[in-house]
């Protein structure tokens, strides 16, 4: 595949990301004022397919493009015909040089001639690696740990793995195997106990650990775009909130003993912060952000404790789902490359070489004038 095309669909899959984070944001703030606001788990559900349909993006755009239609609509003709019509109060010259700045973009990054191009893909290399690194490193913490720790029970599918050095149990997943490890000072409160192993359980549930391989997988490609920062926040908040509401959602569950359990799960993090590393890909009780400020452990509680939604309103989540499905691969083909020889496209080039035309031939003229004010200036 040509490293233009390539170039490309990394440009369109970050302006995608930038899209889809701002229409989540502005969905989020009208489902809030709406009774599916409190609905954790189908916000959860439609978050984690929004990922893997931005991830896959500019694969269904380029197969969309190579075997249905070449050229679909897109926003530079759009700008081109609103151009042509006299909606835009600029140059034909520097409209053009405005269109082509993306294509000039990437042709110096394909080259790679120019010196700012050498400097960012030096700086995203560098960046990417870093990310990569760490992602490794994570990796190999969290292979080290499940190897250190003993197998205590199983459940079906899932091993109960009980370790003396972490503090907050985490779940995780290898190839065929799903791992709960459990802190060893757990297993003396058997009400904590089973709260933490029912809460980790959920996660697999809700396919949370594949998401969060889907997300390390991105880092190290997205590792400079905030969007992709507040993507994944998002994702990790929400599926707090939709695992805990899950939870309450069973008979003669104890809320306020989970909230104790969950209260005492931060506490026994932030005694021994040095241990309580980040192992990813893996999903915790509790955050490590949620040791450092009692802001997100408080939402927590109160999504908790607040009044849970009655029924699944399937409806209403089909059509937002569906809306912003829309939203999303209607902006990925908009951000499709235009043809060269489209009828709007050789109306402007052609305005720009009359443009030009008559700046070469007025270029003359002034010289001229000049030259005839120079001579009466000095017979004067």
């Amino acid at each position: 595949m040509p490293t233009d095309v390539l170039l490309n669909a990394y440009i369109d899959l970050n302006i995608l990301l930038l899209a889809g984070a701002a229409l989540w944001i502005g969905a989020r703030r009208l489902l809030g004022r709406s009774k599916l606001g409190r609905a954790y788990q189908p916000q959860l559900r439609l978050l984690n397919g929004m990922t893997v349909l931005l991830a896959a993006c500019p694969v269904l755009i380029l197969a969309f493009t190579h075997f249905v239609i070449a050229h679909p609509p897109n926003f530079s003709d759009m700008l081109v015909s609103q151009y042509l019509q006299g909606h835009v109060n600029m140059s034909a010259g520097e409209f053009e040089a405005l269109l082509g700045l993306r294509e000039d973009a990437v042709r110096g990054l394909t080259t790679l001639q120019p010196l700012w191009a050498q400097t960012l893909a030096a700086a995203f290399a560098t960046g990417g690696a870093v990310c990569l690194a760490h992602v490794a490193v994570s990796v190999f913490r969290l292979r080290q740990n499940l190897a250190s720790a003993f197998l205590w029970k199983r459940i079906g599918s899932v091993q109960l793995m009980v370790s003396d050095t972490v503090r907050v149990a985490y779940s995780t997943r290898g190839l065929s195997r799903r791992y709960v490890v459990l802190p060893a000072a757990l297993l003396n409160d058997p009400r904590d106990l089973r709260l933490t192993i029912a809460h980790e359980l959920q996660h697999f549930r809700q396919r949370d650990i594949e998401c969060e391989f889907l997300l390390e997988m991105l880092r190290p490609l997205l590792f400079w775009n905030p969007a992709f920062y507040l993507w994944r926040r998002e994702v990790r908040l929400l599926r707090e909130f939709a695992c805990d509401q899950a939870l309450m959602a069973r008979p003669d569950f104890d809320v306020r003993a989970y909230c104790e359990c969950l209260i005492r799960a931060c506490a026994h993090a932030a005694r021994s912060p040095a241990m309580f590393t980040r192992r990813s890909p893996a999903v915790a009780l509790v955050d490590r952000r949620e040791t450092r400020r009692g802001a997100s452990l408080q939402r927590r509680i109160l999504a908790v404790t607040a009044a849970q939604p009655q029924g699944p309103n399937s409806l209403g989540w089909g059509v937002v789902s569906l809306a912003m499905a829309g939203v999303v691969l209607a902006t990925a083909m908009l951000l499709q490359r235009p043809s060269d020889w489209s009828h709007d496209r050789i109306m402007l080039s052609t305005i720009v070489n009359l443009e030009r035309m008559a700046s070469r031939n007025t270029a003359p003229e002034l010289a001229i004038s000049a030259l005839n004010s120079g001579f009466a200036v000095s017979s004067q």
